[in-house]
């Protein structure tokens, strides 16, 4: 009987977290504005950098291939913003409540945010790296290189995509889910994403180079054209998985304090 309940308790947590993944990504779909923003306003960014502002930043006419692993990163930053609102949308209109009377474990429905913000995320970063191509990004990485890239770039939206969860679920509407994660999407900039951060003014140095955007795009420059990692490739491993275990218990404790007051 022992036997029987455990392989019934896997199942369902399997089937569970399953349902409602496919349910995130349906939502995802349907909701093309969303998708087409968190992809073209990073688009419209390295243009307008490229074009704009890359022949006084570099003469070289190489500003490109030194912004890209920025954008990618900012590209990630605003397609994981809207898990917060998702989130919380499903906290505040009462399926939650619903979810609660059927025998799954309604944690998963912040499981299947996260899954699909992945794909979601994914998929924005492979048309913004093909909109770079066009635009004269010219990497120099190899096979293992852009697979070693593709696992920090994973991991990093991963990261936030579990932080905007825990923001979505401890705020009190999704217009305030909105606000408060549009303050995270303000850390690229004060990162070498645009810039190198030794341009800065010396206090302000302090604040890029300790952060934990810098070492994952210094990380992913490296890896894609070349440059010196150094330490920002360990740095950055640190970082985005401290961040995603606190985010993920801040996750459970937030999410069974709100499930339990309905």
């Amino acid at each position: 009987m022992t036997t029987l309940r455990e392989s019934v308790r896997s199942a369902s947590f399997g089937v569970t977290n399953a349902v409602f993944i496919g349910r995130s990504i349906r939502l995802s779909l349907r909701n093309t504005e969303a998708l087409i923003m968190a992809i073209m306003l990073p688009i419209m960014l390295m243009l307008l950098f490229t074009y704009v502002f890359g022949g006084a930043l570099d003469t070289s006419g190489n500003y490109v291939n030194y912004v890209v692993p920025g954008i990618i990163l900012l590209c990630a930053g605003f397609g994981s913003s809207s898990t917060a609102v998702d989130v919380a949308t499903d906290m505040t209109n009462g399926i939650i409540d619903r979810f609660r009377t059927m025998p799954i474990r309604s944690l998963s429905v912040v499981t299947g945010h996260v899954v699909a913000s992945l794909a979601r995320n994914l998929l924005a970063t492979v048309v913004v790296i093909g909109v770079a191509l066009l635009v004269g990004f010219r990497p120099s990485a190899g096979p293992m290189e852009w697979l070693g890239a593709l696992a920090v770039i994973v991991l990093f939206i991963l990261t936030f995509t579990w932080l905007f969860a825990a923001i979505g679920l401890v705020t009190g509407s999704p217009s305030a889910a909105s606000g408060y994660g549009f303050v995270l999407l303000f850390l690229p900039y004060l990162s070498s994403a645009f810039v190198p951060t030794s341009t800065m003014p010396s206090w302000l140095q302090g604040v890029a180079n300790h952060q934990p955007i810098t070492p994952v795009i210094e990380t992913i420059r490296g890896l894609l054209t070349g440059t010196s990692i150094q330490d920002h490739a360990w740095v950055a491993v640190v970082w985005c998985l401290a961040i995603m275990f606190i985010a993920i218990v801040w996750c459970v404790i937030a999410f069974q304090r709100k499930a339990g007051r309905r």
